[in-house]
Parts: C-alpha cells; structure tokens; sequence
C-alpha cells in the first residue's frame, strides 16, 4: 500500500480534522526542542478519544507503519522525535487533556495523557490536594509523557518517582487492543502488576491515554534554606542529618556547584548574590508541611544550627517570606537556561549510590580534563535521591561546534565513571535516541533479553517508536 493510501484510510476512519498530512502541518511536529532531533513523517494524528487512538494504531498495525507518540516535546533525550523513515505517523495525546476525576476522600486523580502536568498540579491544588510530581517544563510537559519516561523532579526525595505515583493506567497496545487498567485501588494482588511496563518504556510498548494518580495533603507551609558547603562530601554530611531531624518533611535537598551560580548571576534575570562572598558549592533545602510555619521555620533553623556548629556547612540564609522563598529557589531553577544562554552543552542525567557521588565527581572530573583541561563542568542535581546532572560545555572562547565536535569522546568517559560506580546512565530523562547505544553496552544481558522477549510479545509487529531504547 502506498504512502497515499495509506493516509486516506486514516484520513476515512478518523477523519481530516484529526489526520494532518499537508507538510506545512507536518513539520513543527519533526524536531525537538533541544533541535538535536529532526525526522519524517508521513501523517500527524492527533485523536480526541481513547477510541480513536485505537484505531490507528490497528491501521497502522496491518500495514507495518511506524508510530511515535509525543506529548510535551520537553525530553532530553529525543525520545518523541521520528527517525528518518517516511512512513512514519506521529501521534499526538494533545487534545485529550481532560481530568476525568478527582476524589478528595480516596485521594485520587485520574486524567487523560495529553494533560499539562502543570495544570493537574494547580487542579489538584484546588480541591485541597497536591499532586506531588514537579518539574521545570510541568507547564508544558504532559502527564502521559511523564509517566512514559517515569519522570522525577525535586520531590522524589519525599514522594518517589512517577512511578510511585501511578495507581493505574489506561493504554492502547499496538494491536489497536485497549488495556483497561485505569484502577484507583491502593491494594490489588492479582497478578503481574502490568501497568509497570508501561511506566518509563518510552512509548515502545504502546500508547498511554489516561492516568489514574495518588494525590497527597497540600503542603502549604514551607520553609528553605540556602546552604554553602565546601564540597559534595560536606553536602552528603548535611542530608544526613537533615534526613535524620526533619523526616518526611524534607521535600527538596538540591546540589548545584559554585560555577553554576556564576553562571546564573551572568544570564538570568532577577536573581541576586545570596551571600556577601562566593562557596565552592551550595545546598538548597525545603522543607514541606500542613501546618505550624513557625514550628518548621524554627525546626529548619535549628537543624541548621546544628550544621554549622558541627561544621557541616559554610554558611545558611533561610527564607523568611514567600518571596525570599521563591528568589532562593530561583537560584537552582534557572541553571538550565543559563547554560542554554551560554551555548551548547553536554547533558548527562545520571544517577549514582548516593554514598558514591563525592567520589565518583572527583575521578569524573579529572578523566574528562585528562581529554580537555580548559572544560568547563557545571554540576548540579537532586542529591537526596542520588540524581546529579553531569553538564560540561566548552572551554571559553571555543568554538560553537565544539560540543558536536568532541562530545561523544566526553560522553563515553563519563558514563563509563557511572557504571564503574554501580549507577546509571539515565536517572530521569529516559533513554531515547540519544543514550540507546550506551544502554545496550552497558546493560546486564539478561536485563535485555527479558526486554526484547517482552517487546516481541507486546509489539511483534515492531512498530512502536522505533530506534528508541531497544
């Protein structure tokens, strides 16, 4: 069957205001945001139910044509962006973004795919709930895609990954099947818990469109704290004890190097010195309650205290307001697009042993400046849950290209470090196009043989993102 055909058969069964096929409603659909990625595609689908996109994936199913899901276009790692076929169909969750649910007494959240997370976060917030996942794109990542990737955040040291907060989940399989798994119930021992192998596969298994979510107490009272330390190792010495006095408290425990405050200092608006000299790095800390500010001021306070007096850390400024609250948090939050201001760079979303991250950062360091001395590192992540962004960009002066030019040498030496240490070369961001060839070295064989035989069984047919993880 022809490409032609092929389209107005999709066209027939969906109908043109759900399948694009003119090149100019193509295209912005092509690339990722980063713009690493640029693809083909033959039709852009964008469905309205769950029926629809059963549809065409049993269409695309009988004649072999590839689909790419795509929500957001917010990851790293090319995971939604099409390979070079022409045959391939994009599918887009975009208009199916309604909250099917929220239910105050069970606590619970069930919404379509398409959804911005940002929005079920303010939803949640409006019954007097909180939807605990938090991430710089949430205003404009989608939900399906942040389960797909099983994403992370700033709270996972508190409330774990998305994957922890999925009761259940509504999927399309590659037959054009709808897997009927949208349970809210917090106990069910009935068998393989299925809906795991959807959570962080990418899209490879099949299309995700609605999501039944664990909703959480607001936590209105907040407390943070700007701490200067003089290395990774202090910083694991803080969370120790910050760990052991604030519990369940403690949301947010977040690392970030002194360059990447020079670096936010020089390209980010609003933001300003937090302290009168500059650290070699700096801890950032939130603590999270339902009530008593005073009584978390004051508990923060002395914890920190404590740290100083034991020489834990360097020196501390706690928010005294909202808005010192926020100035602070903009320090860390704003790392990402100054470096993007600054120019291309090497991302590199690991994960490590916690205990192992001050060690690893040291002879990481120190192989990727026996490659380039004049490399510039700019480190920053959630260090409570073991997740550092390993960044590197170019020596001042060098030129733009240098990043495409030497990158993949750097890249190689770092994620080796990773797997020397026991970690992992994707902690949050997934695998995509971008780490495929790393993954596939560096994991167990049997690992991957148990996922290929489980994607044969779910996609014998193969047309679920191609080139992407497997």
């Amino acid at each position: 069957m022809s490409a032609s055909d092929f389209t107005q058969r999709l066209t027939q069964a969906l109908g043109p205001d759900t399948v694009y096929t003119a090149d100019a409603d193509i295209e912005p659909w092509l690339s990722d945001w980063r713009g690493l990625y640029n693809g083909h595609a033959q039709a852009v689908v964008r469905p309205r139910t769950t029926a629809d996109v059963a549809a065409c994936l049993a269409l695309c199913q009988q004649e072999g044509v590839p689909v790419v899901p795509r929500g957001g276009n917010t990851g790293l790692c090319g995971g939604a962006t099409p390979d070079g076929s022409a045959k391939n169909v994009v599918l887009s969750l975009d208009r199916m973004n309604a909250v099917r649910s929220i239910d105050t007494v069970a606590n619970t959240m069930v919404a379509e795919a398409g959804a911005i997370l940002g929005n079920l976060r303010r939803a949640a917030q409006d019954a007097g709930r909180l939807l605990p996942l938090s991430l710089a794109a949430e205003d404009s990542s989608q939900i399906g895609g942040n389960v797909a990737t099983n994403a992370g955040g700033v709270n996972v040291v508190r409330y774990g990954m998305a994957r922890e907060l999925v009761l259940g989940l509504e999927a399309v399989l590659p037959t054009g099947e709808i897997f009927n798994g949208l349970r809210t119930l917090r106990k069910d021992n009935t068998g393989y818990d299925l809906k795991q192998l959807l959570i962080g596969s990418e899209g490879t298994l099949g299309v995700i469109t609605a999501v039944a979510l664990r909703l959480f107490p607001r936590t209105d009272v907040r407390s943070v704290v700007l701490t200067a330390v003089e290395s990774p190792a202090q910083a694991l010495q803080l969370f120790e004890i910050l760990f052991e006095q604030c519990g369940a408290r403690l949301q947010a425990f977040e690392y970030f190097s002194g360059d990447c405050l020079d670096l936010v200092l020089t390209h980010a608006e609003g933001v300003q010195e937090p302290f009168d000299q500059r650290y070699p790095a700096y801890v950032l800390v939130e603590l999270a309650d339902t009530a008593d500010e005073a009584g978390l001021t004051a508990l923060l306070e002395n914890v920190i205290g404590t740290a100083l007096e034991r020489g834990l850390c360097l020196d501390a400024a706690v928010s005294a307001s909202l808005s010192q609250l926020q100035t602070l948090w903009k320090l860390r939050e704003e790392i990402s697009e100054a470096q993007r201001a600054d120019g291309p760079h090497l991302k590199h979303d690991v994960s490590l042993p916690i205990e192992r991250i001050p060690d690893f950062m040291v002879s990481a360091e120190a192989r990727v400046r026996a490659l380039y001395p004049d490399i510039r590192p700019f480190i920053f992540g959630h260090f409570g849950d073991g997740n550092l962004h390993y960044n590197l960009s170019r020596p001042a002066g060098a030129e733009r290209d240098w990043v495409a030019v030497n990158g993949a040498a750097i890249t190689d030496a770092v994620l080796d470090e990773v797997n020397r240490y026991g970690g992992s070369i994707s902690a949050e961001h997934g695998i995509g196009q971008l780490k495929r060839e790393h993954f596939l070295h560096s994991k167990d064989a049997v690992e991957l043989r148990l996922m290929r035989e489980i994607k044969k069984v779910m996609d014998p047919a193969g047309i679920m993102n191609p080139g992407k993880l497997l």
